[in-house]
């Protein structure tokens, strides 16, 4: 006992000494900035005259002016829980006062928290029972009902709202130290609480509701899934509606809306960049869709969340948005009956051996929902709560419930995680309409794949999109300008590099835009791990199953091994690979136009 409590002394001593050192190191810079200044301009720092009864004067304000510029020009780095934060876009800010600032996007990602604005000005906070209100303009937040006084509010800086680290802390329970030498912010949780997501939630309550439509009887359940849930990933921020109809008939699957579809052919839709368009511009039911309608919204990032993992479904929900689900079930309209389902409760179960056959999507749950309002005798409580597509005539005006025993609810997840407005990028290279159809390999785990493009005039090549057939998947991408073949790709250069947690197609944004020779073909390339896989490279083929009818004259892909003997698969494979590029123009093209 004495040992230890020795050990913990000197250990106190030895990080007090650290946190001594580096307030030293602090006011030694301080002191030579001080002096530098002084030195320039002498009348910053006039001594000012103190009056009885006030407070004496503080640095001037240029004075936190130029340490924050200083600070933020060399990108501060977070670190939280030990970890270090990765931050692509936006970053953690020190205001001309002094005060370190913390996007909003961030605190989803990092913290666990989901994070929603109100009427363009106020903030949501909450984390399980933590609920913390922010509006801008206003120094002081509300947490649980208890006003909060804050040295600042919110920031909005190039379209980036960003919070005070302050709020963060008192709100989160986070203590936060600042690394002066290593320009580090580092964020150590100190709460009690081991959960971070409540055991109930319900978008209703929260203003994150998709408005529910009616499929009518065309067998295009998968695209107004897909529709709520896109539109409830941008809730409350905006209240948009998007057209079934467009994503069931402008698709390039070539199906009529009775034959059926299922989240693949939103996916590719989507990611295509063939939509989403207003419901207003392509109203749904009359079998029709004007041509040449453009995307309102660019879908950059769609998560595939792991079969039957609850818990995952449940931070999805709670952090980004609805998660599109499948159920089977023999109801064909909000008026249908069936034995799974409990019409007086709206609540529905089915155990048994057939494959889903219908999309809903995801919107909240309640861990104890009563078995007893379900038809079957079921092992225990709890339920998703789903928005269904067959109008406010089924269930609690088109919501309903449906039991965590159910067979397949919870197998198959999407999520749309990344929607950007359409001036992200300038223009899109791809090759795979149909997006992932199936997946292409040499019995391992890795492999390479490229995909040669003919760059336009003035652009820079801002980012790559593929999938993550797999989770865990690493990958890195290299880039080569004015290239002919696969003969120039080892001298490659390396442009980004990471792992995806989940399976899914992804956007990776370079941190340095690749300027492309005008006209002149270049080549994007992926190395890739996907554990436990033995085909990881998504492809696009002619599925029989499918009734596919896919173009292979627009595309020149590539697969390789070891990245150093190539085959070209539209000759070899019948196929092309999915792999995208996303250009912007140069400043001297946009000044031109």
């Amino acid at each position: 006992h004495t040992i230890i409590s020795l050990w913990g002394r000197d250990h106190q001593k030895e990080k007090q000494g650290r946190q001594l050192r580096r307030r030293r190191l602090y006011i030694v810079l301080l002191v030579l900035l001080f002096v530098c200044i002084a030195a320039k301009n002498q009348s910053l720092f006039t001594r000012e005259q103190v009056k009885k009864g006030k407070e004496p004067g503080t640095f001037n304000g240029g004075w936190y002016s130029l340490i924050s510029k200083e600070v933020n020009d060399k990108r501060i780095k977070l670190k939280i829980d030990g970890r270090k934060v990765k931050a692509k876009k936006a970053s953690v800010i020190m205001t001309d006062e002094g005060e370190f600032m913390v996007p909003v996007s961030f605190l989803p990602d990092y913290f666990s928290c989901a994070a929603r604005i109100y009427d363009n000005s106020r903030l949501v906070m909450e984390r399980n029972t933590i609920y913390a209100e922010m509006k801008e303009g206003e120094s002081r937040m509300t947490l649980n009902g208890a006003p909060v006084t804050l040295k600042t509010g919110l920031l909005r800086e190039d379209n980036i709202l960003y919070v005070p680290l302050e709020a963060v802390e008192k709100a989160l329970s986070y203590t936060g130290e600042w690394d002066v030498e290593e320009n580090t912010l580092e964020l150590t949780f100190a709460g009690s609480e081991e959960r971070s997501i409540p055991y109930a939630y319900d978008y209703r309550d929260t203003g994150r509701a998709p408005r529910v439509k009616n499929q009518g009887s065309f067998g295009t359940c998968w695209a107004f899934a897909s529709v709520m849930a896109l539109e409830s990933r941008l809730l409350p921020e905006e209240d948009l509606s998007f057209s079934e109809d467009h994503m069931s008939i402008r698709n390039s699957f070539h199906m009529k809306q009775n034959d059926g579809g299922e989240y693949t052919m939103s996916m590719a839709y989507l990611l295509a960049w063939q939509g989403p368009v207003y419901e207003k511009d392509d109203v749904y039911g009359d079998e029709y869709s004007p041509p040449g309608l453009k995307p309102v919204r660019h879908v950059q990032e769609i998560q595939i969340i792991p079969s039957k993992d609850y818990e995952a479904i449940k931070r999805a929900v709670y952090l980004y948005g609805g998660v599109q689900s499948s159920l089977y079930t023999s109801m064909v309209t909000g008026q249908s009956d069936s034995r799974y389902y409990n019409k007086e409760q709206g609540a529905y179960c089915y155990i048994g051996t057939a494959k889903p056959n219908h999309d809903i999507v995801i919107i909240g749950w309640d861990d104890n929902y009563p078995k007893e309002n379900f038809n079957l005798d079921l092992e225990g409580d709890g339920a998703f709560i789903c928005a269904n597509s067959w109008g406010g005539e089924f269930g609690d005006e088109g919501y309903f419930y449906v039991s965590y025993y159910d067979t397949n609810i919870g197998i198959h997840n999407i999520l749309y995680s990344r929607v950007d407005n359409t001036d992200n990028y300038d223009k899109i290279y791809q090759s795979d309409l149909c997006g992932w159809v199936g997946q292409l390999g040499y019995g391992k785990e890795n492999a390479y794949f490229a995909n040669i493009y003919t760059a336009g005039e003035g652009e820079e090549l801002a980012a790559v999109g593929f999938y993550a057939t797999g989770q865990d998947t690493e990958y890195e991408v290299y880039t080569v300008t004015d290239v002919e073949g696969s003969a120039q790709f080892g001298r490659r250069i390396l442009a980004a590099s990471g792992t995806l947690k989940n399976a899914g197609f992804y956007t990776i944004d370079f941190r340095k835009p690749v300027e492309l020779p005008d006209g002149k073909k270049f080549a994007v390339i992926v190395s890739i791990n996907t554990p436990g896989s033995v085909h990881p490279v998504a492809i696009e083929y002619n599925s029989p199953d499918k009734n596919l009818r896919v173009d292979l004259s627009d595309g020149e892909g590539y697969i390789s091994f070891k990245g150093t003997s190539w085959e070209r698969v539209e000759e070899e494979q019948k196929c092309n690979v999915c792999l995208k590029a996303y250009t912007r123009k140069t400043e001297d093209t946009e000044n031109e136009g």
